[in-house]
C-alpha cells in the first residue's frame, strides 16, 4: 500500500526501544529494512530544521522512500519546535502525522519493541554488504513501473492464456472436483488434474503446497471451499499476488529467502514439467547463474524483490544479445498504414490474396475440367445418334463418354511424375503459369477422376448395356448384328472375350493399386494381422504402383478389340497414351543410366538425436543442383529396386553432397544399421555437421550408394524473390539449410570481391518509393539485372524435440557469426515447452534471458539463436515481414505467398 504524504515528522513520533541494538537483519529471522533506523536517526537529529513532506511506500516488511519535497506549509512563522514534536498547535498536521505513525507501528511491530537509544549502535554495527543490498532494493523499487509490471504479469499465468478465472473455467474445475473428490475432499495428488494441469501434476502439487503453507498447516486434502480459495489466489490479476505464489513455491521453509538449493529445486521442477531432461541435468549450474546475478553480495539467498527484478527486466537481458533491425523501428506505423479500414477493403484485400495464391491452380483445373467434359459430351453425342442407342439406350453413350475421359486421364496422369521434365520446365517461363509445385496433388486428382470413370464405364457395361444387348429383340439386334458377326452374344461370352477379360483385369489391378496408395495403407495407419501387415507401408505402395505397367499394356489391347468400332483410326487409345507413355519410359531409362554413373563415396556419418543421422558423400562429377532440390538414394545391398527421396542440405558451392535422414521406416533403419556397424570401418560422430567441413575416410568396406537426381522442388526458385520466409517443421527444415548455406556463400563471395551486398543494393534501389517493385527487385542502380536478388531470409524452425536443434547446430552458429549485415534471421520454436507466459515456463524464460545476455548462448538449442516456446503467431509473422519490406516480392516456402504492397 502507499501512505499519504506526511505532514510533520519528528523524532518524538518514532520511539525505538533499547532492545533494538540486539536485533539486526541477520538475526531477527527476517530482515526488517536496515535503512529505516538510519532514516529515523537522521530525522531525530535534524528535527529543528526546515520540515519536508515525505511519501513512503509500505509493502510487506519494507518501507521505501518514494518522494521528498519541502513542506512550506509547516515552515510558517507560527510553527515552533514544540509544535513539530506534536505538543503545540499543530492541529490537523500533527493529528495526521500521528495517524500515519500509528499505521507504521501496526505494520512493523519491531517499531514498538525497539528503543531509540539503540539506533546509533545499529547504524554503527550495520553490515556494509547488507547496506549495499538494501540500496539496490530501493533503486529497484523506484525503477519499477506499472508498464513493466503489466508485461511481467503476462509471464505468470497459472491457468488460462488470459490468466483470468472465468465462470466457465471454474465450472469445469467443479465438475472435475465432483469426479476426483472422495468424501467431499480432493487429494493433494489430484489437485493438478482438477485445475487443468494434467500434464504437470508435480508442478501443481508444488503450487498446492505453497498455498497450504499460507494456512500455517500442511493438509493432504481440501474441500470445495478451500479449492475455491486456492483457485481465486492462482487466478488473481495482481502481479504481486502471482509473484508471491511463485516465490512461495521455492521458499519451502517460509523464511522469506530463497537459497541456491531451493532455486535448483524449482528449476528441476520446471524442467520436468516441460520434459527438458538436459536442462534438468544442468539445474545446478543455472541456479548458480541466478544467484550470481541476483546475489552479488554473496549472502547466500535472494528475496522477493530480487526475483521480481529478474522477471521485470527479462526483456532487457535479452536485448543485450539481440541484434536490432533498422527496418523494424517503424513496424507498427507501417502496419497501421497497410491495414484495411473497412469491411469492403478487407474483402477486396482477401479476394486479391486468394487470386494471387490460386489463379494458376484455378486455370489449370478449369482447363482440365473443360477438356474432360468436352470429350465426354463429344462421345456421348456420337453414340446418341448411332443405331446402338436404339438397342442399349443411354447406357452405351454414358459408358463410351466415360471411356473417352478415362483414356485422356490415363495419358495425363503420367506427366506429373515425369520428374526430369518437370525439373527442366521449372527453369523456363512456364513456371509463371503452371503450378509445378502441385504436381503430386494434381496426380492424385487425376487418379480420383480415373477411378470415377472406371466405375461409370465398367458399371454401365456390366449392369446396363450388356443385359440390354443380351435381352434385345431380334428386330433391335438386327440394327447392330454386323458388329457381332450376325450372332447374338451371351453375357458369358461378353465377359470371357478379349475386351471383357482385359477390362476386368484392369479393374482388379487398379483397385489394388489405388487401395494401397491411400493414406491409411501408405502411412502404416492401419494395424493388420500377419501376414496382411505386409500390405501396409511405403513398400506395398511402391510395388503395387508398378502394376500400372501391366495396366497400360492391357489398356492398349483393350482398345484394339472393340465390339462396336472396327476402323483403326477410330480406335484412339493409342493416340492418347503413346506420347506420355514414351516420355515416361524415356525418363525411367535416363534415371537408370544416370544413377549407375552417379555412384558416390561416403565421407562421413554423424549420429544425431531424434533418430536422425547425417550422411556426407562425395559429389559426383558433373553433378549440379540448386538449393532446395532433392535426390533419390538407393542402396543395392538393402534393395536393388527401392529409391527414397531426401532433401539436399549442402550448398551448391560445397565440395560434397549431404543429406539428413530420419529413421522412420524399414529402409532407413536398415541403412543406418548398415552404415554404423563396426565392420564397415566407418566412424560415427555424435555432433552436428559443420559448415564447410570435409573429412576423408577409409573407403574400404563401404556399402554401395547410388544417387538419382537432382529433382526440382518448390524451394529451388528462392532466388526469384527479394525476401524469403522459410518455415520448417521438424526434419522438414532440411531443404532450407541448403538455402541458408547458399546465401552465406554468396555473401562471403561478394564480400571477398568487394561488391555491394544484395541488402545494400536493395536499400539503394528502394530509396525512391515511386519506383515499381519489378524495377527495384530485379535491377541494380545501373540498370543491369542481378544474378542474385534475394536480400533477406527469415527462417522459422518449429520442432517438438529439444534434441532436434543438434541437427544443424553448427550451421546456425555460423549463420550468426558470418551474417554481419543481418541478412538472415533465425527463429527456433520448441512446441514441447509451455508457451511464454505460462508459470511452468517462467523460470526457464528467466534463465534463458540471463544466460543469453551473459554468454550469448541459448540454453535449449546450445546455439546463439534464441528458442521461443510453443508455436509462432503466423499472422503476426507475415504482417511483420510484409511491413518491414513493403516494396518487395516475397515467398513463404512451402507454398508461395506474395506480400507486395501496391
Amino acid at each position: 500500500m502507499r501512505t499519504s504524504s506526511f505532514g510533520r515528522c519528528s523524532s518524538s513520533e518514532f520511539q525505538l526501544p533499547e532492545s533494538f541494538a540486539t536485533s539486526s537483519p541477520a538475526t531477527g529471522g527476517r530482515a526488517y529494512g536496515a535503512m529505516m533506523p538510519v532514516f529515523l536517526n537522521d530525522l531525530r537529529s535534524n528535527h529543528h530544521k526546515e520540515l519536508v513532506e515525505i511519501t513512503l511506500e509500505l509493502e510487506n516488511d519494507a518501507v521505501v522512500l518514494c518522494n521528498l519535497t519541502p513542506a512550506a506549509a509547516y515552515s510558517a512563522p507560527n510553527a515552533s519546535p514544540s509544535s513539530s514534536s506534536g505538543g503545540g498547535d499543530g492541529g490537523g498536521g500533527v493529528a495526521r502525522s500521528l495517524s500515519i505513525t500509528s499505521r507504521i507501528r501496526r505494520k512493523f511491530p519491531w517499531l514498538r519493541s525497539l528503543s531509540s537509544a539503540s539506533v546509533e549502535s545499529v547504524v554503527a554495527a550495520e553490515d556494509p554488504v547488507t547496506t549495499a543490498r538494501n540500496a539496490r532494493k530501493m533503486r529497484a523499487k523506484l525503477e519499477r513501473t506499472r508498464s513493466s509490471a503489466q508485461r511481467a504479469l503476462k509471464g505468470l499465468r497459472f491457468i488460462s492464456k488470459s490468466g483470468e478465472a472465468s465462470e466457465e473455467l471454474w465450472g469445469k474445475v467443479q465438475e472435475r472436483f465432483s469426479v476426483l473428490a472422495k468424501d467431499g475432499l480432493l487429494a493433494r495428488e489430484d489437485f493438478g488434474e482438477c485445475i487443468g494441469m494434467e500434464d504437470s501434476k508435480e508442478f501443481a502439487v508444488c503450487i498446492y503446497d505453497a498455498l497450504s503453507r499460507r494456512k500455517e498447516r500442511r493438509v493432504s486434502s481440501i474441500n470445495r471451499e478451500e479449492l475455491h480459495d486456492f483457485w481465486l489466489q492462482i487466478s488473481d490479476q495482481s502481479f504481486d499476488a502471482r509473484l508471491q505464489i511463485f516465490f512461495d513455491m521455492a521458499d519451502i521453509n517460509e523464511d522469506g529467502r530463497i537459497t541456491r538449493e531451493e532455486v535448483q529445486e524449482l528449476i528441476m521442477l520446471s524442467a520436468s514439467a516441460n520434459k527438458l531432461s538436459k536442462l534438468k541435468e544442468q539445474a545446478e549450474g543455472y541456479a548458480s547463474l541466478i544467484m550470481e546475478e541476483l546475489d552479488p553480495e554473496n549472502l547466500g539467498y535472494i528475496e522477493l524483490w530480487q526475483l521480481e527484478m529478474l522477471l521485470l527486466e527479462k526483456d532487457r537481458y535479452m536485448n543485450y544479445s539481440r541484434q536490432l533491425s533498422s527496418a523494424s523501428v517503424n513496424w507498427s506505423q507501417n502496419m497501421t498504414e497497410t491495414m484495411p479500414r473497412n469491411d469492403i477493403q478487407r474483402l477486396r484485400r482477401t479476394l486479391q490474396c486468394l487470386a494471387l495464391e490460386y489463379w494458376r491452380r484455378g486455370w489449370i483445373l478449369f482447363l482440365w475440367l473443360v477438356i474432360s467434359a468436352s470429350l465426354f459430351g463429344w462421345k456421348f453425342y456420337q453414340y446418341r445418334n448411332r443405331s446402338t442407342f436404339q438397342v442399349m439406350s443411354y447406357c452405351i453413350p454414358i459408358a463410351k463418354g466415360a471411356a473417352e475421359t478415362l483414356k485422356f486421364n490415363m495419358a495425363l496422369i503420367l506427366l506429373p511424375v515425369c520428374r526430369n521434365t518437370l525439373t527442366w520446365l521449372r527453369s523456363t517461363g512456364a513456371r509463371k503459369f503452371v503450378p509445378f509445385d502441385d504436381n503430386i496433388n494434381f496426380h492424385k486428382m487425376i487418379a480420383f477422376a480415373i477411378a470415377v470413370a472406371v466405375a461409370i464405364h465398367a458399371g454401365n457395361h456390366l449392369a446396363c448395356d450388356f443385359p440390354l444387348l443380351v435381352n434385345s429383340s431380334p428386330e433391335k439386334f438386327s440394327l447392330i448384328s454386323s458388329d457381332f458377326n450376325n450372332k447374338r452374344p451371351t453375357y458369358k461370352s461378353l465377359l470371357t472375350g478379349v475386351e471383357g477379360v482385359t477390362g476386368i483385369s484392369m479393374v482388379i489391378l487398379m483397385v489394388i493399386s489405388f487401395t494401397l496408395a491411400t493414406h491409411h495403407f501408405r502411412r502404416n495407419a492401419l494395424r493388420l494381422p500377419s501376414p496382411f501387415n505386409r500390405l501396409t507401408g511405403f513398400n506395398a505402395f511402391w510395388y503395387s504402383h508398378h502394376l500400372f505397367a501391366l495396366v497400360y499394356v492391357l489398356l492398349l489391347v483393350h482398345g484394339q478389340f472393340l465390339y462396336l468400332t472396327h476402323s483403326w483410326y477410330q480406335k484412339t487409345t493409342w493416340f492418347y497414351i503413346s506420347v506420355p507413355l514414351l516420355l515416361y519410359i524415356a525418363e525411367r531409362t535416363l534415371r537408370t543410366r544416370r544413377s549407375a554413373h552417379y555412384m558416390v563415396k561416403i565421407l562421413k556419418v554423424s549420429g544425431l538425436p531424434g533418430n536422425v543421422f547425417s550422411l556426407i558423400m562425395s559429389k559426383p562429377n558433373g553433378f549440379k543442383y540448386k538449393s532446395g532440390q532433392y535426390i533419390f538414394l538407393q542402396c543395392p545391398k538393402i534393395s536393388p529396386f527401392e529409391w527414397h527421396p531426401f532433401s539436399i542440405t549442402s550448398a551448391p558451392g560445397d565440395e560434397y553432397l549431404s543429406v539428413h535422414i530420419r529413421t522412420v521406416g524399414d529402409w532407413t533403419q536398415e541403412l543406418k544399421l548398415l552404415l554404423t556397424k563396426e565392420d564397415d570401418n566407418l566412424p560415427t560422430v555424435k555432433r552436428g555437421a559443420t559448415f564447410g567441413e570435409l573429412i576423408q575416410l577409409d573407403q574400404r568396406g563401404q556399402p554401395r550408394l547410388l544417387v538419382d537426381g537432382p529433382y526440382g522442388a518448390p524451394a529451388q526458385d528462392y532466388q526469384r524473390f527479394d525476401v524469403l520466409l522459410l518455415i520448417g517443421l521438424g526434419i522438414g527444415a532440411t531443404p532450407f539449410i541448403s538455402i541458408l548455406r547458399d546465401l552465406l556463400n554468396n555473401t562471403k563471395t561478394m564480400d571477398e570481391a568487394g561488391e555491394p551486398s544484395n541488402t545494400e543494393t536493395s536499400q539503394a534501389t528502394r530509396s525512391d518509393e515511386s519506383s515499381n517493385s519489378f524495377t527495384s527487385s530485379n535491377l541494380t542502380p545501373g540498370g543491369n539485372k542481378r544474378a542474385r536478388r534475394t536480400t533477406n531470409a527469415y527462417f522459422y524452425w518449429v520442432t517438438r524435440e529439444p534434441g532436434s536443434f543438434e541437427w544443424f547446430k553448427g550451421v546456425m552458429d555460423e549463420v550468426a557469426e558470418m551474417d554481419h549485415k543481418g541478412q538472415i534471421e533465425l527463429h527456433n520454436y520448441l512446441t514441447s515447452v509451455y508457451e511464454e507466459g505460462d508459470a511452468r515456463s517462467t523460470l526457464i524464460t528467466m534463465i534463458q534471458a540471463l544466460n543469453h545476455a551473459k554468454h550469448g548462448v541459448d540454453i535449449l538449442s546450445g546455439t546463439r539463436v534464441r528458442t521461443h516456446f510453443a508455436r509462432p503467431n503466423w499472422k503476426e509473422v507475415f504482417n511483420k515481414i510484409a511491413s518491414k519490406h513493403p516494396f518487395s516480392t516475397g515467398c513463404s516456402i512451402a507454398g508461395c505467398q506474395y506480400w507486395q504492397r501496391s
